[in-house]
């Protein structure tokens, strides 16, 4: 399996509302480091997964309409708890939706929270 990884961050702020999330309950700032990576069983006509520019791109269209946003009055988390989780997947779908998706086995979203924990979304195209 062929893979390809860009990154980049955004800083959001979004409230929790419900006991389980203690603390974060209440609204709070987080940034948040956010790596996609492409994968492809066989490489393209270029022999590459992707051109990483193209790549870049799509991730950073994915994430201007949440960058410097209060998640809680964004649309696409209406009705549900902006969790990191819920980020990753909304991140996966918007990029499915900006190529083609033939030939790519999936697409992956991890997000860094810190240093020491994060969580990740796997979009299976096959």
């Amino acid at each position: 399996m062929f893979r390809l990884t860009v990154r980049n961050h955004i800083m959001i702020a979004h409230s929790l509302p419900d006991a389980f999330f203690g603390p974060a309950q209440g609204l709070h700032g987080a940034t948040l480091e956010i790596e996609a990576t492409w994968r492809r069983r066989e490489l393209g006509p270029h022999a590459v997964v992707m051109d990483i520019g193209a790549a870049s791109e799509m991730l950073d269209a994915a994430l201007e309409p949440l960058r410097y946003r209060n998640l809680d009055e964004h649309p696409a988390f209406e009705g549900r708890l902006s969790t990191t989780e819920a980020v990753a997947e909304h991140v996966a779908r918007d990029i499915a939706g900006r190529f083609d998706t033939e030939g790519f086995a999936g697409l992956e979203i991890l997000i860094r929270e810190n240093p020491d924990a994060w969580v990740s979304y796997d979009l299976p195209f096959e």
